[in-house]
């Protein structure tokens, strides 16, 4: 079963970068979808960047975009969501998700991690 467990949240100063991992483990399938999502206090969750493994398309965000990056080791079965230049806005709990559909989509995935804690100061 495919379980996620993301980490690399805490506590950064506006303008300052963190770096989230999800490490991923009962992936039997060969190409799927997989990416984050955020869910800041009093708002709906939202898409903040995915992945398809079947071509390596990528979606990101408007909010973020030029300020996120997504990536994958797969020799440590590990995501990534390098965070640069954060705002205030981007204070929310992070979550990695798995879908086994091979396409670049962004909402309703099936499977989640527990969520890792990103708060910005200003």
């Amino acid at each position: 079963e495919v379980q996620l467990v993301e980490s690399g949240g805490g506590l950064v100063q506006a303008g300052g970068s963190l770096r989230l991992s999800c490490a991923a483990s009962g992936i039997t399938f060969d190409d799927y979808a997989i990416g984050w999502f955020r869910q800041a206090p009093g708002k709906e969750r939202e898409g903040v960047s995915c992945i398809s493994t079947r071509d390596g398309s990528t979606y990101y965000a408007d909010s973020v975009k030029g300020r996120f990056t997504i990536s994958r080791d797969t020799a440590k079965n590990t995501l990534y969501l390098q965070m640069s230049s954060l705002k205030p806005e981007d204070t929310a709990v992070y979550y990695c998700a798995f879908d086994p559909r091979p396409v670049l989509f962004c909402d309703e995935y099936d499977i989640w991690g527990q969520g890792t804690q990103v708060t910005v100061s200003s």
